[in-house]
């Protein structure tokens, strides 16, 4: 008999939460997160530990929010449970520098490397699922009719999945990149082998050198988005009014 305290404790917990998550307002709670990623990637220069803190918490909350039956499974609540799970990243790359760090421990250059391209990943993703709901948001305002075939739950896991699989792809280039550099092995100079481990460190190099050039143009971009919106959305209270 006592044996099923605990289980029905931790049920009766689960319980009370799925009954508080009922009673929000949950597109409230979801605007303030969008409010609070645009704030941590595409306002501040660079992300502190409190914003990052910040931000994984209103992940978790996020996903555990989208689990309700009140949230319509529509195509921007898949973007952003797709930028919440991009917050999976941080704590990856977290549990690796704890491992690395740790006492008794040396440090492996593989494995801090990988925890920064982690990181690197996680904003690189977020940026790009922010600007995509941003894009939406657009369209939903300016274009509801036209762009309803495109605003579809299909189209935006497809979206969600190419852009996992495209910084996937950067976050491998940018590890190998920081492997052969930490490897301390002279590279050969000429032949077919010199071009082939030449072809990661000038990629790499192109990558971090375009990265903050497309940072720029994205934050340009969701400005002007959010700039149209809100001009729209006023001019239209404007007419109501009289």
């Amino acid at each position: 008999m006592h044996k099923t305290i605990p289980g029905c404790f931790f049920h009766q917990m689960y319980s009370s939460l799925t009954g508080i998550l009922m009673e929000r307002d949950h597109m409230k709670d979801l605007r303030r997160y969008l409010a609070l990623k645009y704030l941590q990637y595409l306002v501040l220069s660079s992300c502190t530990a409190a914003s990052t803190a910040l931000g994984v918490l209103g992940s978790l909350y996020t996903l555990l929010t989208l689990q309700s039956a009140k949230v319509s499974s529509k195509s921007t609540a898949v973007l952003i449970a797709s930028l919440a799970k991009a917050d999976l990243l941080v704590l990856l790359s977290l549990a690796l520098q704890v491992a690395v760090w740790s006492p008794g421990t040396g440090a492996v250059p593989a494995a801090a490397a990988l925890a920064q391209n982690l990181l690197l990943a996680n904003a690189h993703l977020s940026c790009a699922l922010l600007s995509c709901v941003a894009l939406e948001a657009y369209l939903i305002t300016f274009l509801p009719t036209q762009s309803r075939h495109l605003r579809t739950v299909r189209n935006a896991r497809g979206t969600a999945r190419l852009l996992w699989t495209l910084v996937a792809a950067e976050c491998a280039l940018l590890q190998m990149d920081d492997v052969l550099s930490a490897s301390g092995t002279p590279a050969p100079t000429q032949g077919p082998l010199a071009l082939l481990l030449a072809l990661p460190s000038t990629a790499a190099a192109l990558l971090r050198s375009l990265s903050y050039s497309l940072g720029i143009l994205l934050r340009i971009f969701n400005v002007y988005i959010y700039y149209k919106i809100f001009f729209s959305m006023s001019n239209r209270c404007r007419i109501k009014s009289r």
